[in-house]
């Protein structure tokens, strides 16, 4: 597969599938009278336009493509700042440059304050995120003027989706991280902020399509987390939240919530699993010198993660690997180590963890990552089979999560009409086995994969201010 294409590939993997519940609509947009909803997702990214509670539009945000991934690229060659697909093709062209991807990772996190130097100048990383966000609504606001023409004003109003956790088990650091989003967007030009839990903003785009009440299991496996909520839908609970609405009663549809779990595990982990798993053995992971003792494992584990390889790359870190050669009783492992670190391949090697992992999904049978780069020939190969076992940790405490919800709405499983799935993660086929076997017989209905969280915080953004 050509290099660069592993996004596609990953929206191609459930297009089959996928049913298109959003459409553009050719209807001149009222920027008074709607919102934008944002999906800013870890690895891909969507916005979508509402004017009513029930009528949201995608918008394309990099040609027709309505996803875009979360992903920036600072050419150092031209000072050029590219985004999505091309700013990975960019660096995976072998252009000079930083890629940053997994942004949202770091929110909650120290980290995000770290200066870094981008093209000559000092950015935080909340800067380079407000930069991010800045290119969503300035390609929205492209995409409204192109249909209602060029006076027509920027978007102001905002629903910001938001993980049930962004950081697990910390209140504190969870606060910090859904602040420091809402002084990104204002950074952005945003002037009227809210946010909303993405699950239930995926049951809300789910209801528009549902003719009678339906109990549901919502599961939104995105690239950093996975969240649960188990709701009520329906025309006539629509219905009854538009008459609370109308009555000044601002509960809307809590009543209707019967219960929200997450996790911070999604498909970045399956990713770093999968790459400490099958590349960075290659590499020296879990290598012993003479005496036994293991080569040290902190720097597999950030080649191994898309948001912390770029730190393997200061000359600090890259002579603290060169003094690691005394560990190695291989050689030949350590150079490859050290050809990873000197000619950045880190990025590329991920690339091809993500490109194999969907691959095998999409096949049920073994795929190749090619590894030429770092030696000549040099390969490795991740199977259906190894996939589901390399996984079996991560997705058994994800469907436990699932499980979790359910019991705290006080429901059985049996009592579930279906598990609604959207984010591009919920397309993997090991995740897919590991929930038909925690709650079996409940059908698994697939919805817009990586748009119905955006068309779902548009609608509820326009519910909120009818």
């Amino acid at each position: 597969m050509p290099i660069g294409q592993a996004h596609e590939a990953c929206l191609n993997l459930t297009m089959s599938m996928k049913r298109h519940f959003s459409h553009p609509s050719p209807l001149p947009f009222s920027p008074h009278q709607g919102v934008l909803g944002i999906d800013f997702g870890t690895s891909n990214s969507a916005i979508a336009w509402a004017s009513s509670a029930v009528d949201a539009r995608l918008l394309p945000l990099e040609g027709a493509s309505t996803a875009l991934p979360t992903a920036l690229f600072y050419n150092a060659e031209d000072r050029s700042t590219h985004f999505g697909r091309d700013a990975i093709a960019q660096y995976l062209s072998g252009t000079e440059g930083r890629l940053m991807r997994s942004l949202k990772s770091l929110l909650g996190s120290p980290l995000l304050q770290e200066q870094t130097v981008v093209n000559g100048q000092q950015l935080s990383f909340q800067d380079i995120i407000s930069r991010f966000l800045l290119e969503l609504r300035t390609r929205a606001h492209a995409q409204m003027m192109a249909v209602s023409g060029p006076d027509t004003p920027a978007p102001t109003r905002v629903v910001m989706g938001r993980p049930v956790h962004f950081v697990d088990d910390d209140t504190e650091r969870d606060q910090l991280a859904e602040a420091t989003l809402l002084q990104t967007a204002l950074a952005a030009g945003f002037e009227q902020v809210s946010f909303q839990l993405e699950p239930i903003a995926a049951a809300l785009d789910y209801e528009r399509r549902v003719s009678q009440e339906t109990l549901v299991l919502v599961a939104d496996i995105g690239g950093g987390t996975s969240d649960f909520t188990v709701v009520r839908l329906g025309p006539e609970r629509v219905q009854h939240a538009a008459s609370l609405q109308a009555k000044g009663d601002d509960r809307h549809r809590a009543d209707d919530i019967l219960a929200t779990t997450g996790v911070h595990i999604g498909g970045t982990d399956f990713d770093q699993k999968l790459n400490l798993e099958e590349v960075m053995p290659l590499l020296g992971y879990r290598h012993t010198d003479a005496r036994g003792r293991e080569v040290p494992s902190t720097v597999f584990f950030d080649l191994a993660t898309w948001h912390m390889i770029n730190w393997r790359y200061s000359p600090k870190a890259v002579r603290e690997a060169q003094d690691l050669r005394t560990s190695y009783a291989d050689a030949a492992l350590h150079s490859r180590l050290m050809t990873v670190l000197t000619e950045r391949l880190g990025h590329r090697n991920a690339n091809e963890v993500e490109l194999a992992k969907i691959q095998s999904s999409r096949t049920g049978g073994r795929a190749t990552l090619d590894l030429d780069l770092i030696e000549r020939g040099l390969q490795a190969h991740i199977s259906a089979d190894a996939m589901a076992q390399y996984l079996r940790d991560p997705l058994s405490r994800i469907v436990a999560c699932a499980q979790d919800c359910v019991a705290l709405a006080g429901i059985s499983a049996d009592k579930l009409d279906a598990v609604y799935l959207t984010g591009g993660s919920s397309a993997l086929t090991p995740f897919q086995d590991a929930l038909r076997a925690g709650f079996p017989g409940v059908p698994l209905v697939e919805g817009d994969l990586f748009g119905g969280v955006a068309s779902g915080l548009a609608c509820s953004g326009a519910a909120a201010q009818a």
